[in-house]
């Protein structure tokens, strides 16, 4: 099984309607096949995410995060790894609003 424990990825690209940018930081855990997140930077003062990995490394999570200027936003997010000839992997998502004007939009995490 895929083990994110401990690695961090940062914005490689993303939708016009997402929130994150190359300087949000995302530092990835897991326990067994439970994946958790913390993020920051940018317009997120902070964020999180829950997940479940499946045996080929997807994994499908919920978000929420609060922006600087207050507000509260959540999310879900299918995410599929690519993995590099370098050893790194990409993350290529495809998520959803929750909340706010529900509006769908793809983003691309690179490991660091």
């Amino acid at each position: 099984m895929m083990n994110y424990d401990g690695k961090k990825f940062r914005s490689f690209s993303s939708s016009e309607n997402a929130e994150v940018s190359d300087e949000v930081i995302f530092e990835y855990h897991q326990n067994g096949n439970v994946l958790t997140c913390q993020y920051q930077g940018g317009a997120i003062k902070k964020g999180q995410l829950l997940g479940i990995v499946s045996k080929n490394g997807a994994i499908d999570m919920r978000y929420h995060q609060i922006l600087k200027n207050g507000s509260l936003q959540t999310g879900v997010c299918q995410s599929t790894p690519e993995f590099r000839d370098d050893g790194r992997i990409r993350l290529h998502e495809k998520w959803k609003w929750t909340s706010g004007d529900f509006s769908e939009g793809n983003s691309i995490l690179e490991e660091l």
